[in-house]
């Protein structure tokens, strides 16, 4: 039996970002993907670069409305949607006006990396998660790429796992070699505890937490690593292989990338718990 329905929670898609190896995997590997049968979501923040008049961005009013809390602080979900029409493809966005609104990326215009990423990666998963539920599908294979979405294997193996939508989920998890360079905020590890998530679940990552600890904790709850970039920490892909995870070499031809992606999928999918 193939996993039939796929969920790409990505960074960075091309063209609502300039082109980059992610924002191009991004769009090329979910329609690659479609074209091989398989029934798709994909999801990204809206970043405050994202041109919403000229990609015709729109609210999805019956989507949006719900607070996420992180720090006793409620921050309200906002759900957008974009068509590529030729593709017959729908691209979900994640906005917020403290978090995405008006801000790039990791960094802002001079280059300083925003003190609250680790909140915002947070923010991103959680209300990625809770818009999947609302759209009542239940995706086969949860496919994650970048750093924005390192802490969704955690809160599907540990925080989401009886869900109707995400019970039965494996989760795939892209190394690439751009994360940020500081580390995230002190109050990263106590931020990230939610529902039934513990301070024993994330004892594996060191704190301050940096890119690599990050990276670490996506791998240790997921099903399957890629290595998506041709460099990458090697500590990072050496952890995925101690875990005897099933990985993927990093692939430089971009139709033997997405069939290696696609095989991954069928091979996690078929391997019981």
């Amino acid at each position: 039996m193939s996993a039939k329905k796929v969920l790409f929670i990505t960074q960075e898609i091309t063209p609502y970002v300039p082109e980059s190896e992610l924002s191009l995997i991004g769009q090329n590997l979910p329609q690659a993907i479609q074209d091989k049968g398989r029934e798709i979501r994909t999801f990204m923040p809206k970043w405050g670069n994202v041109n919403e008049r000229r990609n015709q961005l729109h609210e999805v009013i019956r989507l949006s409305g719900m607070n996420i809390i992180i720090d006793d602080t409620d921050h309200p979900l906002i759900i957008k949607v974009a068509s590529i029409q030729a593709a017959r493809r729908q691209v979900y966005f994640i906005d917020n006006d403290d978090y995405f609104q008006h801000r790039l990326m990791e960094a802002d215009e001079n280059g300083k990396e925003y003190e609250d990423n680790g909140e915002r990666a947070i923010f991103y998963a959680r209300g990625v998660l809770e818009t999947v539920k609302k759209l009542r599908w239940c995706p086969d294979i949860i496919h994650c790429h970048g750093w924005m979405s390192a802490v969704v294997p955690l809160f599907i193996k540990k925080a989401y796992y009886d869900e109707p939508s995400f019970r039965d989920s494996k989760v795939i998890f892209s190394v690439y070699g751009d994360g940020f360079k500081s580390n995230l905020s002190p109050d990263f590890a106590k931020q990230v505890i939610f529902r039934e998530i513990t301070p024993d679940d994330i004892k594996m990552i060191q704190t301050p937490v940096n890119y690599e600890e990050l990276c670490k904790l996506a791998i240790t709850y997921s099903d399957g690593v890629i290595q998506n970039s041709k460099e990458v920490n090697p500590a990072i892909m050496d952890y995925a292989r101690s875990l005897n995870l099933p990985t993927v070499d990093y692939q430089a031809d971009e139709k033997q990338y997405a069939d290696a992606c696609d095989a991954l999928y069928d091979k996690v999918w078929e391997t019981p718990e």
